[in-house]
């Protein structure tokens, strides 16, 4: 065996690189966490005259984020790594913070674009190291999850008129 396979995890990438990856994708999955629970309570607590469609969209994004929590964890996983699990350790580790008691759906929309801007610079950061490290599996999420997320962003900001 080489001194690079030795370096390699078991699934044939560097160590060294993965260790990074894993990190950063442990960052995304706390923003994840923050986001899918704002989202929830957007869902939640709406009211208004668009309350019909807006509590509609906020499921669908929380729905949404949910599957891509669970695909970043499996991802740290598949990487060699343990993904965070509580709480705390989200808190500690996500630029977005947690939102309370927001019930204008301006507001709400509002804070959605905030929490997808965080999302897209953090999931362009992972595209590029995952690039750097053949990492294929973590770049694809990436590059799917920037690509869905530009078109919400568009969405979102035509609503508020932006």
């Amino acid at each position: 065996m080489s001194k690079k396979e030795k370096n390699n995890n078991a699934i044939g990438l560097d160590k060294d690189k993965t260790k990074e990856l894993a990190e950063r994708l442990n960052i995304l999955l706390a923003n994840y966490q923050l986001f899918y629970q704002n989202a929830r309570g957007f869902h939640w607590n709406i009211k208004g005259l668009k309350f019909f469609e807006l509590h509609v969209k906020f499921e669908e994004v929380y729905t949404d984020s949910l599957l891509k929590i669970d695909e970043i964890a499996e991802r740290i996983r598949t990487l060699g790594y343990i993904p965070l699990h509580s709480f705390s350790n989200y808190l500690k580790n996500s630029t977005i913070k947690e939102i309370t008691d927001v019930s204008d759906g301006l507001e709400a929309v509002e804070e959605i674009l905030n929490g997808f801007k965080v999302l897209l610079e953090k999931e362009r950061v992972i595209l590029d190291l995952s690039a750097d490290a053949n990492d294929e599996g973590t770049n694809s999420l990436m590059s799917d999850y920037i690509s869905q997320q530009e078109k919400l962003v568009w969405m979102y900001s035509a609503y508020l008129a932006k």
